[in-house]
């Protein structure tokens, strides 16, 4: 994902900000504990994902969900899913492995939110087969959706089928510089019960809010195909225990890379970290080619 990049990320001062303050409220109010952990990439292309994939493997996703136990399923962004396809993807899968659809481009790029009820009941239509398998839905907004059509945003919101757990990610920089502005839609995520996605990636450090709007934490994480990359994914995860322990309920992290074939490397760093420090068992994916590091 090129979404942030930078010619030196050396320049780039990584460090994460210190949590809204309402970011603790909202997770006390999970009782429950931390249900979920979903951690994978962005794609299971073999051209992009190279030297992850077996040689003679034929079929990518098979083998991707033998290695992770999600993945952030890009490939609904560029063309509306039929329901036969979601069944074929649903099927090709085990039982605990989860789907995290983009909302397809008609929504959120060419209509603008704008007369789209047929379109999104097309959408939720089809991806709602993935039944126990879908984890969350989530809408992209364009770079250039502004806070000035905070009512085409709203409307959204409100008519999405509750049935279908839905995150948003806020792109353009205006919803984030203006605190009246942001508390706005972050108030209506909540009562809506809408994730608001953090983005991590070097040149756009106002997506790095650290503003939950329920108690499930939806991180897309961006390398910069540096050496930093291993220690950032290793002070996300020290904020991520101290979120556990306020009572996060789902985790959902994307690994990214402006060279997608680090992605593997770099989740299978952050998952054995994490199973060593959360004493959780997530399998630890492994490269066909034996790479273990990118560096």
């Amino acid at each position: 994902m090129k979404f942030g990049q930078v010619p030196d990320p050396s320049q780039i001062d990584f460090t994460l900000p210190k949590d809204h303050p309402q970011t603790k409220f909202i997770l006390e109010q999970n009782k429950k504990g931390l249900e979920n952990i979903s951690i994978g990439c962005a794609k299971w292309n073999k051209t992009d994902l190279k030297g992850f994939y077996p040689k003679g493997t034929k079929d990518e996703l098979t083998y991707y969900s033998t290695q992770f136990n999600s993945i952030e399923l890009n490939a609904t962004f560029y063309g509306m899913p039929t329901a036969e396809q979601v069944q074929t993807w649903k099927e090709k899968t085990p039982k605990d492995f989860k789907f995290f659809p983009k909302i397809t481009n008609t929504v959120s790029h060419f209509r603008r939110l704008l007369n789209i009820t047929d379109v999104v009941t097309q959408f939720a239509s089809a991806v709602l087969n993935f039944d126990e398998k879908l984890g969350m839905v989530f809408l992209q907004l364009h770079d250039n959706f502004k806070p000035k059509d905070y009512e085409r945003l709203e409307k959204f919101v409100q008519d999405w089928p509750k049935e279908a757990p839905l995150a948003i990610e806020l792109r353009n920089t205006e919803w984030f510089m203006d605190e009246e502005v942001f508390n706005t839609v972050c108030e209506l995520f909540e009562m809506n019960n809408i994730t608001n996605i953090i983005v991590d990636t070097a040149g756009r450090r106002d997506m790095l809010h650290m503003r939950l709007t329920t108690p499930n934490a939806f991180i897309r994480y961006v390398g910069a195909n540096a050496e930093s990359d291993y220690e950032r994914l290793e002070d996300w995860l020290k904020r991520l225990t101290k979120w556990k322990k306020e009572g996060l309920q789902n985790l959902y992290f994307f690994v990214h890379q402006n060279i997608e074939k680090a992605s593997p490397l770099l989740s299978s760093h952050l998952i054995q970290k994490m199973n060593e420090d959360w004493k959780t068992d997530i399998h630890i994916p492994v490269m066909a080619d034996g790479q273990p590091t990118l560096f």
